[in-house]
């Protein structure tokens, strides 16, 4: 079983975690079922947030009664440290736990420090002096923020997109984590849902020693093929690398990673996340994404005047004005029924 050491944590653990997101979409028998199987299957390390819903809630019913034998991270969107320790006794109380291994900043504008005027750092501080978490971590989704973040010396983990569609300063990323000793957990190592093929993902995570990847798993299906994986590593060869450069070539300038540095619109439109719809469609709960409010944010896409000032802010490059147009094709498709989620 491939292991990974997670920065200067001392947290060990096999190298495939599971992402509780998607498991929101389940209901709580079929994700309690399937997060035992996990675990009944080498997996040691889940990931999940106060964000994603009931997640947290069908965690803590699956594996409370081998707490001793996992690894839990969480996070909290808070920005405001009475907001942070709501969000921290709530997650206790779903987790059925009395305290989290990770407990992250769930993709926050800024990097929390001490002195800052939140109280966010010091609220970190003191829940672990509490006992009620035992590392600090930070998630983000701006390359800006999250080096920002690794080279305060503030933060034990980095949470970032991470994937074979990755370009070159996110493997530097990875790198500098490795030489700080922060431990690198790869959200998004599957593109969220761009990456079908689940060993040129797992080959190319193994390539980097200090990085975790954690999978975004719905169903026993793929949990099965990351299982056989983990008993059955998958090497770099030839093909997978030809998978890897085929998909690049195909899928890299269509994932947006809802950073937000494109924004703001002239016409309104949240673009961090009209742009990346489609994902969000099948990865979440779809029925909050086609409400009404939803519907009225995609509508604003038609009125794009292609000023290109999102592309030009976009720091991967983006076409950013096509990149919409697409995404609001395929929600007026799934709206109208033509097309499943």
């Amino acid at each position: 079983m491939v292991q990974v050491v997670l920065g200067s944590t001392g947290i060990v653990t096999c190298k495939n975690a599971l992402g509780c997101l998607p498991l929101q979409r389940d209901s709580k028998e079929d994700a309690v079922k399937l997060i035992r199987n996990a675990y009944q299957n080498g997996f040691t390390f889940f990931d999940t947030a106060r964000a994603y819903s009931d997640s947290e809630e069908k965690l803590g019913e699956a594996l409370h009664n081998v707490r001793d034998k996992i690894y839990i991270a969480t996070k909290t969107m808070s920005t405001t440290a009475q907001g942070f320790w709501s969000d921290l006794e709530t997650s206790l109380k779903t987790l059925r736990t009395t305290y989290v291994d990770i407990y992250q900043f769930h993709n926050p504008p800024f990097c929390p420090r001490p002195n800052d005027g939140t109280g966010l750092y010091e609220a970190m501080l003191e829940a672990k002096a509490q006992g009620k978490i035992r590392h600090i971590g930070f998630t983000n989704h701006a390359l800006k923020l999250a080096l920002e973040a690794v080279e305060s010396g503030l933060y034990e983990t980095l949470q970032f997109p991470f994937s074979y569609l990755a370009d070159s300063k996110e493997c530097e990323l990875v790198g500098l984590c490795k030489k700080r000793g922060v431990g690198f957990i790869a959200m998004k190592s599957l593109a969220g849902g761009l990456i079908t093929n689940s060993a040129a993902a797992f080959a190319f995570a193994a390539q980097y020693e200090n990085v975790l990847p954690i999978w975004g798993i719905q169903r026993q299906t793929e949990l099965d093929e990351f299982i056989s994986l983990q008993k059955n590593p998958s090497a770099m060869t030839e093909q997978l690398a030809a998978v890897i450069a085929a998909d690049r070539t195909a899928l890299a300038g269509s994932f947006c990673r809802g950073c937000g540095y494109c924004m703001p619109c002239p016409k309104q439109i949240e673009i961090n996340n009209c742009a990346r719809m489609s994902l969000l469609l099948r990865r979440a709960p779809s029925a909050a994404w086609l409400g009404e409010a939803w519907q009225k944010k995609m509508a604003l896409i038609p009125t794009c005047i292609h000023c290109n000032a999102c592309a030009s802010r976009c720091p991967y490059s983006l076409d950013t004005p096509t990149l919409l147009a697409q995404n609001y094709a395929d929600y007026t498709e799934v709206l109208a029924g033509r097309r499943k989620v």
